[in-house]
């Protein structure tokens, strides 16, 4: 799991490149391999979650031009952090 805060100024452009990230995902479709992002509330904080081999996301080039420039849009740098799931439960109906 990753959590990063951005400039407010900066908070439309991220949106843009993390979206661009899930439209190449959904061309590739791999196999064995999840990813969630969302924004909080205060739609500066970004939080990532991967679940499955994190080279895919890595290869991608939305990916990468996302990751080049994250920095410069951040006002508090990416942490990473390992997270255990305890359970989940999805009452939703398709």
């Amino acid at each position: 799991m990753v959590r990063y805060r951005v400039r407010p100024e900066c908070a439309e452009e991220n949106l843009r490149l993390v979206r661009a990230v899930f439209a190449e995902l959904a061309e590739i479709r791999p196999d064995g391999f999840a990813y969630q992002s969302a924004v909080l509330d205060d739609g500066v904080t970004f939080v990532h979650q991967v679940d499955g081999d994190s080279t895919v996301l890595r290869e991608l080039p939305a990916f990468q031009r996302f990751a080049w420039t994250v920095g410069e849009r951040c006002e508090d740098p990416p942490v990473q952090s390992a997270a255990h799931v305890v359970g989940a439960y999805d009452g939703r109906t398709s």
